[in-house]
């Protein structure tokens, strides 16, 4: 049986606000074969990855731009329109980690985020403002579900790993943070979220 839990960790994309980077492309490339193939072959996610890894989107671009060069555009546009790829927050999700706050219990963030682009976020949805800090992958240029970044966050915020619990979309960085000594459970909902809590002994 786990002991108390005395931290509580978000991860922020597709738990706290959405995202989906298909969103403006809708638009730039309508044809929907067109558009896999762009994201299968050009803007990857592995691509993507390495922005959040702490890659400049200059550098980034240019990668792409030079192997690319008739889809100098469409590769820009991944930055330029990255606002689109977030348009809303998941309330519930929101309100569960603003209740905890409330509450008085410690709650920090962990994301795989590029650095500017978390900046931008910031602004776009304040309550990202409200938990005690963050580690921004983009930012320590560490990424999960590497157990490095676990360590990191633990430390940097005085955290104990066998009484932090962390709440992430990915299963694969679930297990990072099980594989670092914490607590972890894999967002679904907020319905599901609150029974997670719940069976951890923390109501919301």
């Amino acid at each position: 049986m786990a002991g108390p839990i005395n931290h509580i960790v978000f991860d922020i994309g597709k738990v706290l606000i959405h995202y989906d980077p298909n969103l403006p492309y809708l638009r730039l490339i309508p044809d929907e074969d067109e558009r896999r193939w762009f994201f299968a072959n050009v803007c990857t996610h592995e691509w993507n990855l390495e922005q959040d890894r702490g890659r400049p989107w200059s550098e980034a671009e240019a990668l792409l731009i030079e192997k690319f060069p008739e889809r100098e555009e469409q590769i820009r546009a991944f930055r330029q329109y990255w606002p689109e790829m977030v348009p809303y927050a998941y309330d519930d999700s929101v309100r569960i980690m603003e209740g905890l706050i409330d509450e008085g219990r410690d709650v920090t963030m962990l994301t795989n985020f590029a650095a500017d682009t978390f900046r931008h976020a910031r602004e776009m949805y304040p309550f990202l403002n409200k938990p005690r800090g963050v580690t921004v992958s983009g930012e320590i240029e560490l990424i999960k579900p590497d157990r490095e970044i676990y360590e990191k966050h633990a430390e940097h915020f005085g955290l104990d790993p066998a009484a932090t619990i962390f709440i992430d979309d990915s299963p694969a960085n679930v297990e990072g943070a099980r594989a670092a000594g914490w607590q972890a459970v894999h967002f679904t909902d907020a319905d599901r979220l609150r029974q997670d809590l719940a069976s951890f002994g923390i109501d919301t």
